[in-house]
């Protein structure tokens, strides 16, 4: 088990800056589909991808005092707005981009972010309780940014699974932190609940109970 503790520290830190950049990325495209759809130009496009793709990054890294942030720090994050922005850009000439695409590409950010938040939050040192709230404050960032810049009502805010998907998978984390195995052998796993659970909401409607309704089943 040592061996194996050791080990997993070892690929920790690479495994997870990898998982960041991802989640940048596929957020970064989120923004910059909905860039397109909201009709702005290239400019506005790159703008939206940035600062989708890398809010709840920021936010997580201010918040656990890792500053300045790895957004601002390291160029890698600049070059994955970019390019999603650029992908996005020429992919989608001239046409309105779906919703559907936008909440699948936002899902699998959410999905990223919750754990590499949540996982940056144990490193750090903080509980298992705070560093899962961590986790979902980093994925709810990004989207909640990107639906205020195109005049929408943040996903977090709609009947649907958002928050409490980015917090299953920040659990699923702490868990095995809490069990003492290998952290990143956990991070795959809790992205992929978290994934699942936003694709139910999209595709099934899978909610929490709407306000109210109590009284009107009397």
């Amino acid at each position: 088990m040592n061996e194996l503790l050791i080990y997993g520290k070892h690929l920790a830190g690479p495994f997870l800056v990898a998982l960041d950049l991802l989640g940048t990325f596929v957020f970064a495209l989120s923004g910059a589909a909905a860039g397109v759809k909201s009709k702005l130009d290239l400019f506005g496009l790159m703008v939206l991808a940035f600062a989708t793709g890398n809010a709840g990054g920021i936010i997580r890294d201010l918040l656990i005092g890792a500053v300045p942030p790895a957004a601002i720090r390291d160029w890698r994050y600049l070059g994955v707005c970019i390019l999603a922005g650029l992908v996005t850009f020429l992919w989608y000439p001239n046409i309105d981009v779906q919703r559907r695409p936008v909440l699948l590409f936002d899902g699998a950010g959410l999905a990223l972010f919750a754990v590499t938040g949540t996982q940056k939050a144990l490193a750090a040192g903080l509980n298992p309780v705070m560093a899962a709230i961590m986790g979902m404050l980093t994925g709810i960032g990004g989207g909640m940014l990107r639906d205020v810049l195109v005049n929408e009502t943040p996903t977090v805010l709609r009947a649907d699974l958002y928050a409490v998907a980015a917090l299953a998978a920040g659990v699923v984390v702490v868990t095995g932190h809490v069990m003492h195995y290998p952290s990143f052998a956990f991070l795959i796993p809790g992205a992929l609940l978290c994934f699942f659970l936003r694709v139910m909401a999209i595709f099934r409607g899978w909610h929490l109970p709407l306000a109210g309704t109590g009284s009107r089943s009397r």
